[in-house]
Parts: structure tokens; sequence; C-alpha cells
């Protein structure tokens, strides 16, 4: 068992009332993370029982009426942990009727990326509900457990908790092209036509090929043979289950900013390669700075707060940062750097100082150089990508 970072916030949301709901996509670790709240619930002393929905045989039990589902939920335990819980028909109504009865009992479920999930999110259980997002491993999760796993790895074949007990290339790469077959086959058929399929996967590609660009819709529509509307739609689909994330330029109105822009990330840095066919090592890739600047997105990502939200900035001149953090608002300006071995100040990073010359920290990720310095009234972090991934917090 690898102990996730998360485990520890979980455990905290086991005395609350509110169901307690983990989503993610397929394969990302949701089910382990029931079994060891489960484990940590029971030697707390509490009953508990665990429905698993994708065995045929739990699913069954569940297909009789709301009321009877209501009554066995009921009875099971102190703590009921559902995986998979968007597998039956109206249970957000069956959730809300058991929370809305006051009785004594935990629910904690998981869910794979759908659509519906959301819906039933909205719909039926709005303050009923905590909700946690789930992510591939992080690379500080894996070194803590496996000293000697190596950060080129991580880059090369990324997160995601079915790779890490192999040691074979060949096998972590069919691992990552049947998760990737799975969600096209099990997430996205349902939602996007048949005959569309192909242009979704060409997409996917393009998204890949293109990560941590500026990316125009326009330009993807003419590529791929669709309309801009429909491009819009996928990338909503992709982001709702949890495989893409779109972020958009900073501003401030001022001259030269661009205002409208948007840049794209994939959720797992293998599933990226695996999509391009190309698990070579980040010394002889063009794109190493690309996948350097993923892993610090991915990273920034796992630990978002309600009250922060991650953008990038660029001028039509080209200055450039390559993420923006805000915390309340206060921009913290994050920029990537590989080939560095002094502290140097990047030029992007500079003008954007001059630009907002009220902001008092930021950070350069980099390969080799952990030091402070001070530009006017900003402390310059640089932080290695090994120390940035077990150390940053804001």
């Amino acid at each position: 068992m690898i102990n996730r970072n998360i485990l520890h916030k979980l455990g905290k949301e086991l005395t609350q009332p509110e169901i307690l709901i983990l989503l993610g996509p397929r394969q990302v670790g949701k089910t382990t993370l029931l079994k060891m709240l489960e484990n940590y619930v029971q030697q707390q002393g509490y009953k508990t029982a665990f429905f698993d929905l994708e065995q045929p045989q739990v699913l069954a039990n569940f297909n009789r009426q709301d009321n009877k589902i209501m009554q066995m939920i009921s009875q099971a335990g102190d703590v009921v942990f559902i995986d998979e819980f968007q597998y039956v028909r109206d249970i957000s109504k069956i959730f809300k009727a058991i929370f809305d009865s006051k009785k004594k009992i935990k629910i904690i479920c998981s869910g794979s990326s759908s659509l519906e999930i959301h819906k039933h999110l909205r719909e039926s259980l709005a303050g009923r509900r905590f909700l946690y997002h789930i992510f591939p491993l992080e690379y500080s999760e894996i070194k803590n457990s496996y000293p000697n796993f190596r950060f080129e790895d991580y880059l090369r074949f990324g997160g995601m908790p079915g790779l890490v007990h192999t040691n074979s290339t060949e096998r972590k790469q069919q691992i990552l092209n049947e998760l990737l077959g799975s969600y096209i086959l099990k997430d996205v058929k349902a939602l996007v036509k048949e005959e569309n399929i192909r242009a979704f996967n060409h997409l996917l590609y393009l998204l890949a090929e293109n990560q941590g660009s500026t990316i125009s819709m326009h330009s993807l529509a003419g590529e791929i043979g669709l309309s801009s509307k429909a491009i819009n739609h996928y990338l909503d689909i992709l982001e709702q289950t949890y495989v893409n994330y779109r972020i958009y330029s900073y501003s401030k109105n001022l001259g030269n900013e661009l205002k409208k822009s948007c840049k794209t990330y994939l959720y797992d840095l293998g599933i990226r390669n695996m999509l391009l066919k190309d698990f070579s090592a980040g010394s002889g890739r063009h794109d190493k700075g690309i996948i350097l600047e993923s892993f610090v997105f991915l990273r920034l990502q796992t630990m978002l707060a309600p009250n922060m939200e991650i953008k990038f900035w660029r001028t039509r001149d080209g200055g450039e940062v390559d993420f923006i953090l805000l915390k309340d608002r206060k921009p913290i300006p994050i920029e990537v750097k590989s080939k560095i071995t002094s502290p140097e100040f990047p030029s992007g990073l500079r003008r954007f100082l001059s630009r907002y010359p009220a902001v008092e920290s930021a950070y350069v990720i980099n390969e080799q150089i952990e030091e402070d310095i001070f530009y006017r009234n900003c402390l310059i972090h640089f932080l290695t990508f090994e120390k940035f991934s077990k150390d940053f917090q804001i």
C-alpha cells in the first residue's frame, strides 16, 4: 500500500455527517482509498459494510425498490462504503432520504468519470455531500514508499497506481493502453456519437501533442473536421470526466495581455505518452520542457483549495509566465525552467513583476538550484522538481 497524502484529510471527514464522495478517473486508486478508510474505521470499533458495485452479484442486490435499498444500506453498518455508486439508478435520491432521516450512518462512496454523477450531485445531494477529487499518484507519494523510484520513470510512465508494482516497460505500456481504451469504451462511448469516436480520438491526440501550448478552437475544428461548438463540447466531456484540464490566461486588463486564451493538460504523464506512443527518456525528447511543465501543473492541481485557481500569463509580444497560482485572488507566479545552472531571473517573470509590483513571492522550478533571492519586494524561491513535489505549500 502506498500512503496517499489525501488519506489524512479523508480521515477527518469520518466524523462529519455529510456523505463523502470520492470522484476521479478510472484506476487512480479510489477503491484502495475506500479499503484503507474502512480498515481505519474498523480499528476505531465501528461496524462497516463494503459494496463493490462493479461486482455483478453485488450490483444485483441493488436491483430492487428504493425503499428496500435504503433499508439495506441503513442496516448494513455504522459506516457504509459503496464503490462505483453511479451504477445504481437514482442512488443520489436514496442517499438524500437516508441523510434527511437523521439516521446515524456515515456513507462513503466513490464514482468514476460519468456526467450522470454530476447531474445527481447537483439535483439531489446539494448541501448533503462533500466531494474529494482523487488524482493519480504523486511522485512524492511513490518515492516515500519506494526510495529507489526514479524521477525519470515518473516522467515517462506517470502515476497510475497499477504501474507501480511492475518493472517491465512493456507491461507498463500495456496497462496504460488498456486504461486509455477503457476510458473510450466505458466513459465516452455513451456520450459521443458512434460515428464521431474517431474524431474524438483525434482530438485526444492533438491535445497530447499540443499540451502546454495555447490552443485555438477554430484550428482544432479545422484539423479534425468538426465545428468549434463540437470541439468545445468534447473538451467539456474530457474535463467533466477528469481526463483533461483547461486553464485560462490571467489578466488585469492591462494593454497587450492575452485575455481569452487557454492551455490544456491531460491528467497523467503516462497517459499522454501513450497517446503520443512515445516513452523515450526525457533527456532525448524535444518536448522535455512540456513534460516538466506538465509535472508542475499536475502537482498544483492536487493542492487546489476552493479559494485557489491556476492560470497562466502571456502577452502579445512574447512575455510569458507558465503558471499564475491565485490564492484569495492574489497572484503567485510560477515559472518552470529545466536548463539553468545558477539562480537566473527569467525574463518573463521579470516582466510580470514589473506589471504587478505588489506580488510578494514567486517560484522558479528547475532541475538543480535551491536558493532564494529578492527582486524588488518579491522573494523568488528556486526549487528543484523533487523538492517542489515533496515540500511545496502555499
